[in-house]
């Protein structure tokens, strides 16, 4: 039989080769986003907008009695949103072998940047010793916790995924170096933030699938602590056990809680409008911190706060879309614990200002005045948006390995 030698590969076939290659390359990199992608940026976005404007509002008249800039304090908002939206943006295509990578540094950079409070740079104010002072700005570094804690807990519970059915598996190293972190923020007295970071704990261990029988352990752990915590501070407990559906303790404990249900009840479904706020002239403290949402109820009505909630419900839903697509481990209990920290502490300070529960120190993300807990925020947002990235190439792997044989490939 004549064999016939095949011809050389030519030049020009290597280089088409090589511009096939280019060109599936750069597809990939212009491949549309995820709709979980869009969600909880265009959330993430409109919230910062939003609260650059209450900030604006809620500080202008303070800042004009005491002889200041009414523009300062949203200028210096400003400048962590400037900050923190391109940074979100950049995080958002780092790829998850290196965020997977940065689990341990992060967690250690954040524990010692919250070791400071304790040294010269550290600031008290309100009985809570949790800032620095750097360059003229107020840092908050347990903002920063909050994320490293989550990736952290992500990155060891995926290590430990087939391992997650003994309680030893699950509690080691998680559970210490969680009390650890939490310590270091309540031996700065901010039980607000405490509180916070045990609700991202519980929600990583959660999302990783732990059985029940061994999740209800830490959460009679947490829930005990909180309870010791309260009853062994005078201050707390006098607090929470104060009664404020009458004005019997308006000078006192109740004095900020009855200014901002005044606020949000004399806003009505369309509110007094923009900058018009009464609350705001050194009536209600801290207006466009933890109570901004007052705010937003008395200028913009029923109609401004259905619009925050909506946006809110808007990124949980985007979140929560990661967290039930992903076949990634790491990437659902890391976005699990982001998801319950941002909706949970929006739940906590919103129920604060309309009177569900005590006034704990909590802000409202995105939109309290507060330039590290923005940058926070923002940065968390461009880890959730790394994780959106991967949404649709495990979608497509899904289909491909579920479509039939002949029908979307080709078979040999």
């Amino acid at each position: 039989m004549t064999q016939v030698a095949r011809p050389p590969r030519s030049e020009s076939g290597g280089s088409s080769s090589g511009g096939l290659a280019a060109r599936v390359s750069l597809g990939r990199r212009f491949t549309p986003v995820s709709t979980e992608f869009l969600m909880i940026a265009s959330a993430a976005l409109m919230l910062t907008i939003f609260g650059l404007v209450m900030v604006l509002s809620a500080t202008s008249a303070t800042a004009v009695s005491s002889g200041k800039n009414p523009m300062d304090g949203a200028l210096r908002q400003g400048i962590f949103a400037v900050l923190g939206v391109p940074l979100m943006f950049l995080i958002s295509r780092l790829p998850i072998p290196f965020l997977k990578r940065l689990a341990w540094p992060a967690l250690f950079g954040a524990i010692a940047l919250q070791l400071l409070v304790f040294t010269p740079l550290g600031v008290a104010d309100g009985g809570n010793r949790n800032w620095i002072m750097v360059a003229g700005f107020t840092l908050q570094p347990s903002e920063f916790l909050k994320l490293a804690l989550a990736i952290w807990i992500g990155y060891v519970l995926m290590r430990k995924q087939t391992m997650l059915g003994t309680w030893h598996q699950v509690f080691i190293p998680v559970v210490p170096v969680g009390a650890l972190v939490i310590g270091t923020v309540l031996a700065g007295k901010d039980l607000g933030t405490a509180m916070v970071l045990v609700i991202v704990l519980l929600g990583c261990l959660f999302f990783s699938g732990v059985k029940l029988r061994l999740f209800i352990l830490p959460v009679l752990l947490g829930i005990a602590a909180v309870i010791a915590l309260a009853v062994t501070s005078p201050d707390r407990m006098r607090r929470i056990m104060a009664t404020c559906s009458d004005l019997s303790s308006y000078t006192g404990d109740c004095y900020q809680s009855i200014h901002g249900i005044w606020g949000m009840a004399s806003g009505g479904i369309f509110g007094v409008g923009l900058g018009n706020s009464q609350e705001k002239y050194g009536w209600l403290p801290a207006a466009g911190n933890d109570f901004i949402f007052a705010i937003v109820g008395e200028e913009l009505g029923l109609i401004g706060c259905i619009v925050v909630l909506a946006l809110f419900t808007l990124f949980t839903v985007g979140a929560f879309h990661i967290i039930r697509k992903t076949p990634d481990p790491f990437i659902r209990v890391a976005a699990g614990g982001i998801t319950v920290w941002i909706t949970g502490q929006a739940v906590f300070n919103i129920g604060v200002v309309i009177g569900l529960f005590p006034v704990m120190g909590v802000p409202l993300p995105f939109m309290s005045q507060g330039g590290t807990a923005l940058l926070a925020v923002l940065i968390a947002c461009g880890v959730l948006l790394s994780f959106a990235r991967t949404i649709p190439a495990a979608e497509t792997r899904a289909a491909e390995r579920t479509a039939p044989a002949g029908r979307g490939r080709v078979t040999r």
